[in-house]
């Protein structure tokens, strides 16, 4: 079944973002470019990603939206690398196994060393969660990065 629905986000111009790291291991993630030229990421909830509840774990809507929104802040930086400083998120519905989870990042303010940026998790008409982040530029050969 995975495969059939893998086919029809291909289909619907999807590109699947294979990760050999941490999100390796609860992706793929997939992307592609919205109406107005902006990042759209989603991924397929499968049953490794339930809950005791029976809906998508909350730390696996947050490791997509960290990833998703973090992807941006590069963009928005110029592609230069950015971590993390700050992550909110808020849980407005479950998310059920066997949705496809999307989320559009939207850069709020980027200066010369720091992002911010917000989505909305969205699985078809229903909001899921919303995220709001703060990304700091990793200027390179700067360790401390003060």
């Amino acid at each position: 079944m995975t495969a059939i629905l893998s086919q029809n986000l291909t289909g619907a111009g999807w590109k699947k973002r294979d990760d050999d790291g941490f999100v390796g291991l609860v992706g793929p993630f997939w992307a592609r470019s919205g109406p107005s030229g902006e990042m759209l990421h989603g991924f397929l909830a499968e049953d490794r990603h339930v809950n005791l509840l029976g809906v998508v774990q909350g730390g696996m809507l947050m490791t997509f939206a960290d990833r998703a929104l973090g992807l941006a802040a590069w963009h928005a930086a110029g592609d230069k690398p950015c971590t993390t400083v700050q992550f909110n998120m808020n849980f407005t519905a479950g998310a059920q196994i066997g949705s496809f989870i999307e989320i559009t990042p939207r850069v709020v303010r980027a200066t010369r060393s720091l992002i911010f940026l917000e989505g909305s998790l969205m699985s078809g008409e229903t909001e899921l969660a919303t995220a709001q982040g703060l990304w700091k530029v990793v200027w390179r050969g700067n360790a401390t990065n003060t």
